[in-house]
């Protein structure tokens, strides 16, 4: 799907062409813009050059049905991938859940910013908090492993399945728009603390959940920075270096390598959380059975020999091996649909 956009830059092969303007595709939502123009900023500044949001229209974006039916949340990415393909820009945007762990033929990962808040938050009626919910209360999320966590903390809730961007969701708690019907109230959403801040929300937050009791999705609160896998241009390449933060994305490849060694997709049932704290790289997954019924976690530690990006990425690989196999050798294929949902 080509992008729209009121101005365009003439294409080219990124290799032959003198390239003063970065062209950065993103997903055309509030929150993608929102969080794609922070990144933007600091690519243009670090590589001297001018900067084009090229917003791009995904078919994640424009259906309604549940993200399992259309088979993950790659759907997300495929639009955005296209345009940079073809030419219609020089990188993408994405946020780093939403990204298929298998890398795109001809594309690569070239810059994770600095990881925003990965904690999950509640945004409820009346100041309300997981504990104080009423039993029967309406909790509205579109993600499994938020499913699975609710269902195993309070059962005597009512999980309701939505889509829709961040506002949307959030007009659907009760009290907060007259105009919807009764029947498609709610009492609370479940939403990613760090796009409720890109988007100045995070006034509707009336509990943040303790990624300890409630790990999170793999790669969530992180942006990943997609571009061809060609050398870059001389801006583009002062840009990506100066956003790149070395610690995130250690963490977030960790997590995603637990995603690619159980063949899970980001919509599967399964958390992720790692941190590169001192000389260790701390990693624990979870898998969830889709009633909440049950789980099983994994935790290991791996010592990278230096800060680089190469003992980085192997200690990422290390501690992820060792967490996929301790999960799968307890059962973690067994307890969850882990390969029917794969991106």
């Amino acid at each position: 799907m080509l992008p729209e956009r009121a101005s365009r830059v003439p294409a080219g092969p990124l290799r032959n062409r003198a390239v003063t303007v970065i062209r950065v595709g993103t997903r055309a939502s509030a929150l993608a813009l929102a969080q794609t123009q922070q990144v933007a900023a600091k690519l243009g500044l670090a590589g001297k050059a001018e900067v084009e949001l090229v917003p791009i229209t995904t078919h994640g974006d424009t259906s309604s049905d549940s993200l399992s039916s259309l088979g993950g949340t790659g759907v997300f990415a495929s639009a955005l991938r296209d345009a940079l393909l073809a030419g219609e820009c020089d990188v993408i945007v994405h946020s780093l859940k939403d990204l298929p762990t298998v890398a795109h033929p001809g594309l690569r990962i070239g810059a994770v910013p600095k990881r925003a808040d990965a904690r999950d938050a509640l945004c409820a009626r009346d100041g309300l908090t997981i504990d104080t919910l009423p039993s029967g209360a309406r909790v509205g999320t579109g993600s499994p492993r938020r499913m699975a966590q609710l269902r195993a903390a309070r059962p005597d809730l009512t999980i309701v399945d939505i889509r829709g961007n961040i506002d949307t969701r959030l007009a659907r708690v009760a009290g907060t728009d007259a105009d919807i019907d009764d029947d498609r109230r709610l009492d609370a959403v479940l939403l990613a603390a760090a796009g409720l801040g890109r988007l100045g929300r995070s006034d509707a937050v009336t509990q943040l959940l303790d990624i300890g009791d409630w790990p999170t999705a793999p790669g969530q609160g992180a942006l990943a920075l997609e571009v061809a896998d060609i050398r870059p241009s001389r801006e583009l390449e002062q840009g990506l270096q100066a956003v790149n933060h070395a610690a995130s994305a250690a963490a977030v490849d960790a997590e995603r390598l637990v995603l690619a060694g159980l063949e899970a997709g980001c919509a599967a049932p399964v958390a992720a959380s790692a941190v590169l704290d001192s000389e260790l790289l701390f990693l624990t997954a979870t898998v969830y059975a889709p009633d909440g019924t049950a789980r099983i976690t994994a935790s290991h530690a791996a010592t990278p020999d230096s800060r680089g990006a190469k003992h980085l990425a192997e200690a990422a690989r290390d501690v992820a091996s060792r967490v996929v196999a301790e999960l799968l050798g307890n059962g973690a294929a067994d307890l969850a649909p882990l390969r029917s949902m794969k991106d």
